[in-house]
């Protein structure tokens, strides 16, 4: 590598000359490359958006100007720019760099983001702070296609044209966030935006008049691009909307012709208004096999990188995502009422195939997790069984809908939380950790967990005929290897199941993926004669009132295990149980500390946070000999 290895900051890639910038590019791409493909991790945003992010520091002098990008898919380049060059290949390790924005990992990740359509919102707050505070700098916010499909970024978007301050936004518009984009916007960014006739007929036309520098042609440039923006609003290109919001719009341009970004940028950073640079690019650029399969490329395990083909991964249960997709497919052919929503993620919720099966019952209603909640409200009110297919993560969205559109009428919408409990490498921006605590608040909900795939099929069969809301929660990654019923029964509403029964030393209560410690930690203590029983409470809400009160009378040492906050989550239900009936076990609660927990493997999450057989095996023995326990961390 020529450049590369010399770019520390973005100030050293502003000292080199313009001509040089393309082959930085191509030194990125490889970079990128070779670190992706040996640990796995997002790659085809981060492909397409290099030259965008090149062009962007060497037009802005980050930190003093403020780049806020959307999520972090996009943003491999910038870490790279940004001083983090020799420690990216940790990206997403443990005690690695963090796969998204980060602001306390660099002074250049102005805001941190995980979560889609924040950039233009956070960016608006920081002009004006800026602006308050009669600070220097100008003020970006790099927002990916995906995140336009989000009402918030349009409540934004309204907000600064109204402001009328010199915000700038540049729409990186690849066509794609993580599965095709989809509503009425999309679809006619595909044909106005993203369609090549405008574009190519700009550049041709510039060119050509280029051509005739020195007999006028400079003027005749200005003449001819002023007509051809007068004309867009006939045309119905993509300015009137934006311009109709307060922006002046700039583009289509080729997001990766480093000259035509470098001047749009220029352009837009001399403006004293809110303006919209809209760049086209391509997702997987410059890596043939991402550029064949954007939609698979997102996000990749290790790869070969000459033939672009995953590592082979061991043959193993099937993952909680596919039993889901399989299972609510299977309902759907004999109950009529079922449909399925999801929040632009058909692919990681596993309704690809009930997509294609059911294709008038499936709705994608792109990044926009509140609307997806009230519209699965409304298919309620008229007798429609939604399931409403969203990460436990960006559940969190649409707090607001599950309690006001769903909950306080008592609407049968099935939350389907995939990805609850911690995720791994994604880190604190997509651990689902917090549902059990948020939901367990809310009257008329229901929420139950699973402890193995063939449950989870059960509990969805019970979650589509019950007459209320009912949030289902279950973890990222494969199985425990149990046996799929063919035919499936309902669980009575509430009931736990005893699991094991070997004595009456410990009561260990466990719900959903902490089942299987709570049962090896039996296993283990039954060795030092330490005689327990194992329940699998299955419901967080509602309690099994009745085996509980007698088990809880019965037993004086109690631990509960929960894959989730501690705070206000299913141990806390247990204390608030025992305390509306005087009764008084000892208890010790397992689960998540009130910290957001960084990325990291599961395993060892849960080793670093007493979430494990040994921390039950020191909770036992603290609590045998009197003494408290302050912390298993």
């Amino acid at each position: 590598m020529k450049y590369l290895p010399k770019i520390d900051s973005p100030t050293d890639l502003r000292r080199l000359p313009e001509n040089c910038l393309p082959q930085v590019a191509q030194e990125l791409r490889e970079h990128i490359l070779e670190a992706i493909s040996k640990k796995g991790g997002h790659l085809g945003s981060a492909m397409g958006a290099i030259e965008l992010t090149v062009a962007l520091h060497y037009v802005f002098k980050s930190p003093e100007d403020r780049l806020v990008w959307d999520v972090g898919h996009q943003c491999h380049a910038h870490k790279i720019l940004t001083g983090r060059r020799d420690r990216f290949p940790t990206i997403k390790q443990e005690g690695g760099l963090s796969g998204f924005l980060k602001r306390s990992e660099s002074e250049h990740d102005v805001f941190g983001a995980g979560h889609a359509s924040t950039a233009i919102s956070a960016a608006l707050g920081i002009r004006e702070a800026v602006r308050l505070s009669d600070g220097k700098g100008k003020v970006v916010a790099i927002v990916g296609d995906g995140g336009l499909t989000g009402g918030m970024a349009f409540e934004a978007l309204n907000n600064a044209g109204a402001l009328k301050r010199d915000l700038i936004v540049v729409l990186n518009d690849n066509g794609m966030s993580i599965s095709p984009n989809v509503g009425a916007l999309s679809n006619w960014f595909s044909r106005k935006l993203t369609g090549d006739p405008m574009t190519r007929l700009r550049r041709r036309v510039r060119t050509f008049l280029e051509s005739l520098e020195g007999i006028g042609g400079t003027n005749v440039i200005h003449i001819i691009e002023h007509l051809m923006d007068a004309t867009k609003h006939v045309m119905l290109t993509p300015g009137t909307l934006f311009e109709g919001l307060g922006f002046e719009y700039m583009g289509p341009i080729d997001g990766h012709d480093l000259p035509e970004l470098i001047d749009a940028l220029t352009a837009a950073r001399n403006l004293d208004k809110p303006t919209l640079v809209h760049a086209v690019t391509q997702k997987g650029k410059g890596y043939p096999a991402a550029e064949r399969d954007d939609e698979a490329f997102h996000g990749v395990g290790p790869f070969d990188l000459r033939s672009g083909r995953a590592e082979p991964s061991k043959p193993g249960p099937p993952s909680y995502t596919n039993v889901f997709g399989d299972t609510l497919s299977k309902l759907a052919r004999t109950d009529p009422r079922i449909v399925a929503i999801t929040a632009a993620m058909p692919q990681g919720t596993g309704l690809v195939s009930f997509s294609k099966e059911f294709p008038g019952r499936f709705y994608d209603v792109g990044i926009a997790e509140e609307h997806a909640v009230t519209f699965a409200a409304g298919l309620a009110c008229e007798g429609y069984r939604p399931v409403c297919a969203i990460y436990s993560t960006f559940l969190q969205r649409a707090f607001d809908q599950i309690v006001h559109d769903v909950c306080l009428q008592n609407l049968p919408v099935v939350f389907a939380m995939d990805r609850a409990g911690l995720v791994g490498p994604d880190g604190p921006t997509h651990h689902g950790v917090l549902d059990m605590a948020m939901l367990r608040t809310i009257p008329n909900m229901t929420i139950m967990a699973p402890r193995d795939e063939n449950q989870l099929q059960r509990m969805l069969l019970t979650a589509v005929s019950h007459s209320g809301p009912v949030a289902l929660r279950y973890p990222r990654g494969s199985g425990t290897g149990v046996a799929l019923d063919e035919d499936l029964e309902t669980i009575p509403l509430g009931q736990a199941e005893v699991l094991l029964e070997d004595g009456k030393d410990l009561l260990l209560l466990a719900v959903g993926s902490t089942v299987a410690i709570a049962l090896e930690a039996a296993a283990t203590l039954k060795t030092k004669d330490v005689k327990c029983t194992v329940v699998d409470a299955r419901f967080i809400k509602p309690l099994d009132e009745a085996l509980f009160e007698k088990q809880l009378q019965e037993f004086t040492s109690v631990i509960t295990l929960e894959e989730g906050c501690l705070s206000g989550g299913f141990g806390s239900a247990i204390l608030e149980f025992c305390q509306d009936r005087a009764l008084r076990p000892r208890i010790q609660r397992l689960g998540l500390p009130d910290k957001f927990i960084e990325h990291g493997s599961v395993k060892n999450l849960h080793q670093r946070y007493g979430l494990s057989v040994d921390s039950v095996l020191k909770a036992q023995q603290a609590m045998a000999e009197d003494r408290p326990v302050l912390s298993l961390a």
